[in-house]
Order: C-alpha cells, then structure tokens, then sequence
C-alpha cells in the first residue's frame, strides 16, 4: 500500500472520475470566506487536485495549488485562473516559513500515509508555511458517518462502461478501503484512507503548532453530530 496515492491520482482517475462535485466546491470555499472574514494576502491549496477549489477561492485571494500528481496539475493549469501550480510532496513543501495567511486542505485530500508519524509530519509542514495567526482548514470525512452508512459495493455505467466499487474497513478499524475496477481494465485500483475520529484529528492539529478555533459538520456550517458526513476545522497558527 505504500504511496498508493501516487499511482492512483493520474489519467485513470480522470477516466473513471470525470467529474466532482463544483456545487460541494462552492459551498466549502464560502464556508471558508464567512469563517475568515478578512481576506488573505496568499493562500495555499494544499492537495488541490485538478484546482476547483483554488479557482474558486482566487476570486477573493491570490492561491497557490500544490499536488503531487503531475496529470491532475496538469488539468488544473488548463482550465486557466491565472493561478500557480506547484508539483511536489506535502510532507516536505517547497515553500518558506510563515508564506501563507490561509492554507486549506480539502475533501478529505489527508489521511493517505501508512502510519500517523506521516500524517504528523505533513500538519508539522502546514504550520512551518503558515504565518502566526494566520488559518488552517481541515477538510476531512466524519469517520463515524463512514462507518454507519458505509455501502459495501455499488456499480455504474459510465460512457458504455460498467465500473465496479468495493468497500471495506480494514480489520484493524483503522482505514476504509476502496477497490475500483472497471470492464474491459487490465488494472484495480485502491483508495485507502485512515479513519480518524474529529478528536484525533484535533489532537493532530493542535499538536502541530495550532488551536482548533471552530469546527463544523457540513459545507453549509451546520454543527458536527456523529451523524455529520464531515469533519471541518478551522484552526489558528499560533
């Protein structure tokens, strides 16, 4: 399972996952904007995929995007926004102390790495780039929600296609796994992504070197329950 992320997130995602949801990306990025009342002078889209949340956070701060696959910057650069992309790996940005007023990282773009040292060491890197008082958003699926409405397999037919999805908890509790195939593909794919409850998520977070300032169970700011599908955290660097 090592750096699976790394294999996955290129043209055969875009294949089976053409597109995201831009009304979810809207409704975070103006969650985001009520939160932080005061614009930032720069910004940071930490995982920003193919950049439709950096697109949508440019029209009120300048943003730079960060990913680690080449293809999905690739996509994100076309679709224009006058918006730089940077190629690398979270746990070691390539960016100076305390560059950023706003970092964010969103949809559930964290929680990929084999151990929780990993995890630790990328949140430890957010807050090297974040100035003091300046703002982290977590963006992160609610871990009790996962459990509870996990649907064990699903299919659908894309342009002719059948694509095939399985789901599972690993037998530690600690990861949700997801097996993706599709007909007429040689290879299956894996998503595996680390199941943290919102007060180990907290803890990761303020041990880093912020203070957890406001939380929220939905993209419209509703409060967090067990039965809210996100965990979102606004924190502060201090």
């Amino acid at each position: 399972m090592n750096d699976w992320f790394a294999r996955w997130f290129g043209k055969e995602y875009l294949e089976l996952y053409p597109h995201r949801d831009e009304h979810d990306a809207r409704n975070v990025v103006a969650l985001v904007r009520r939160v932080v009342d005061v614009a930032p002078t720069r910004a940071l889209d930490l995982a920003c995929g193919t950049g439709r949340h950096a697109r949508a956070l440019r029209t009120w701060t300048p943003i730079v995007g960060f990913d680690l696959s080449s293809i999905l910057l690739g996509v994100a650069a076309r679709a224009g926004g006058d918006i730089p992309y940077v190629r690398g790996d979270m746990r070691r940005l390539p960016f100076t102390a305390g560059a950023f007023d706003l970092v964010v990282n969103l949809f559930t773009s964290f929680g990929y790495f084999d151990t929780d040292e990993e995890h630790a060491t990328v949140l430890r890197e957010v807050a090297r780039v974040t100035r003091p008082g300046g703002t982290f958003v977590l963006d992160y699926m609610n871990a009790d929600w996962v459990r509870a409405t996990l649907v064990p397999s699903d299919e659908r037919v894309m342009e002719g296609k059948t694509i095939w999805q399985r789901r599972r908890i690993t037998s530690d509790g600690r990861f949700v796994l997801k097996t993706i195939s599709a007909q007429e593909c040689d290879h299956t794919y894996i998503e595996r992504v680390r199941l943290f409850s919102a007060s180990e998520l907290r803890a990761l977070v303020e041990g880093s070197g912020f203070t957890v300032r406001q939380e929220f169970g939905d993209y419209e700011g509703g409060a967090r329950t067990a039965s809210s599908p996100r965990v979102i955290l606004f924190a502060e660097r201090a």
